[in-house]
């Protein structure tokens, strides 16, 4: 996007953020209206276009949005479920066809039948009980999941509170920024977002960048279905995100970070900005923290229904206020970020292992784990699981034992399980005994770990079904920035839907170009990631999928 439309937005930065006033606006008055967008227009200084193309672009703040009471998750762990049908009908007797919307994904995956309403989100059983949350019992949601771990616990310990948070961010302080940010070198830990970036590298980069103003950005709106280990780090574990963002802050030099969280997510949003209020009543936020010269503000900004937000660059323009487009790189957000500034963008579950990499030393952090993939990962099992939940496993360790003994096995035949959400590798049964859970286990086996969530995928589930939800997920949710992955998604859902619906069966090359294009030519890893899968299942459940091509 423009970098002077970035610069114009940062004229009022984040305390009078252009994007969370459209936000604000659509809960007052529903979808904001042309007159209420042209104003926002005039404020800063931007043209009508902009305000609209944004505005326009986002589920919740869409003219087809307005009027919409409850919504209903369509993520894929839902989908081969197969619980949404009953969700919508007993919906369908209280609220008009109109009123009745969707959102992907609401963290719901361990035991499905998801649904949010007024500002909560219901799962289980709680469909049964409808007409009591529908008279406003204030009954509160049944949101019970397992919550375990198989090694030293780094995520899932007590949840630490405002004055511990205080007391080890002292130490921080007396040590100095350049020993906190050999910490995070020597710990070798790498992004849980996807990518597997190495942290402390992009943490000196960002430092090494001149500049007055820079910028840390939590990145809490990747939302793959499957995958509720940001929800529950956000809801839970809230301190240990905000400390982690604050280390962040101090090491390179920025005095700003903004925690943004998925609409989906409302607790979320609610918890966390509960906790940036308990931090600035101890004096852990603002100017000159513990009496130092250093000055810190968080700032909790809530989405507006957009998986591609999840992208780091998407997510950038997004808090300007901007459509969310992927952007070009170079430059990456560590020069060129938010309103142009030096700019960390790291995701939840990376942030929130600082404070025991600070406590312990990252020395000790490096020894959990493998040597390229250091620590532990959380991992979420989804309804199909005998033991579902979320689960801390050290890096490197077995796959099946996290899927036959810490989950259970399964409640029914599964043929595969799709690992890193919609963009991750489908990875059939008879391959898991040969992964373990690290980045470099999954890439040799020609999967991907990703976020780590787990979607089972159920011997009586069509696997054409779920690479048609793929393609049509993508198409969706794509930023329209580049053509592969815009157009091309929209052409793959439209073979498979012909071939499954008596149509011409399709052409096994051009699926595979297309797929090539995808990949190779996507701005970002919507288009770009969304191959893997796809090749997967072409690979491993050729016999099931051959009557579909010619």
């Amino acid at each position: 996007m423009s970098d002077n439309l970035s610069a114009l937005s940062g004229r009022k930065g984040l305390d009078d953020n252009l994007f969370e006033q459209l936000v604000e606006k659509s809960k007052v008055n529903g979808t904001p209206d042309n007159e209420e967008l042209k104003a926002l227009a005039e404020k800063y200084l931007i043209g009508n276009a902009i305000t609209y193309g944004t505005a326009s672009f986002y589920d919740f703040l869409k003219k087809e949005h307005e009027g919409v009471k409850v919504h209903v998750c369509n993520g894929s762990a839902c989908l081969v479920a197969g619980t949404q049908d009953r969700v919508k009908g007993k919906l369908a007797r209280h609220f008009k066809d109109n009123e009745v919307g969707h959102m992907c994904c609401l963290g719901r995956c361990h035991e499905n039948s998801a649904f949010n309403y007024n500002g909560t989100n219901y799962s289980g059983d709680a469909v049964d009980r409808l007409e009591d949350i529908l008279k406003e019992s204030n009954e509160a949601p049944n949101d019970k999941y397992n919550v375990g771990s198989t090694c030293e616990r780094v995520l899932t310990g007590e949840a630490m509170t405002a004055e511990e948070f205080k007391s080890l961010f002292q130490q921080v302080l007396d040590k100095g920024p350049d020993w906190a940010l050999d910490q995070v070198q020597t710990s070798n830990i790498r992004g849980r977002g996807g990518a597997g970036f190495p942290m402390g590298f992009k943490w000196n980069a960002c430092r090494q960048e001149p500049g007055d103003q820079k910028f840390i950005v939590c990145n809490a709106d990747e939302g793959d279905p499957g995958a509720y280990s940001d929800r529950y780090l956000l809801e839970e574990q809230p301190m240990l995100v905000l400390f982690g963002m604050m280390v962040a802050g101090y090491i390179v030099g920025a005095s700003y970070g903004a925690v943004y969280i998925r609409g989906e997510y409302p607790e979320s949003v609610r918890i966390m900005t509960d906790a940036v209020k308990e931090l600035e009543a101890i004096g852990m936020h603002g100017d000159n923290i513990s009496g130092s010269d250093f000055s810190y503000k968080f700032k909790v900004i809530e989405g507006a229904g957009a998986y591609i937000c999840g992208e780091e660059t998407a997510l950038l323009s997004s808090l300007e206020g901007q459509r969310p487009e992927v952007r070009v790189r170079p430059p990456f957000p560590a020069q060129k970020g938010l309103f142009n500034k030096p700019t960390i963008v790291n995701n939840v579950e990376t942030l929130a292992a600082v404070p025991w990499i600070i406590k312990n030393g990252g020395e000790n952090y490096a020894k959990l784990g493998t040597e390229k993939s250091t620590g532990t990962k959380l991992v979420c099992l989804d309804s199909y699981f005998n033991n579902p939940g979320m689960y801390e496993v050290e890096m490197g360790s077995s796959f099946k034992d996290l899927v036959y003994e810490t989950g259970g096995g399964f409640k029914e035949p599964v043929k595969a399980v799709h690992v890193g959400g919609p963009l991750g590798g489908i990875v059939p049964t008879t391959k898991i005994e040969e992964l373990n859970v690290s980045f470099e286990s999954f890439s040799d086996g020609g999967f991907l770990l990703g976020h780590a969530g787990i979607v089972s995928v159920p011997e009586k589930f069509p696997m054409i079904e779920y690479l048609e939800h793929l393609f049509e997920f993508t198409a969706d949710e794509s930023c329209g920035k580049c053509f592969p992955c815009s157009i091309g998604s929209v052409r793959g859902k439209e073979m498979i839907a012909n071939s499954r619906n008596g149509g011409p069966k399709m052409d096994r090359q051009l699926m595979d170009d297309l797929l090539e294009t995808l990949e190779i030519g996507s701005l970002c890893a919507l288009g770009g990631g969304l191959p893997l899968g796809i090749k997967n299942a072409l690979e491993h459940f050729e016999e099931e999928l051959k009557t579909y091509f010619q």
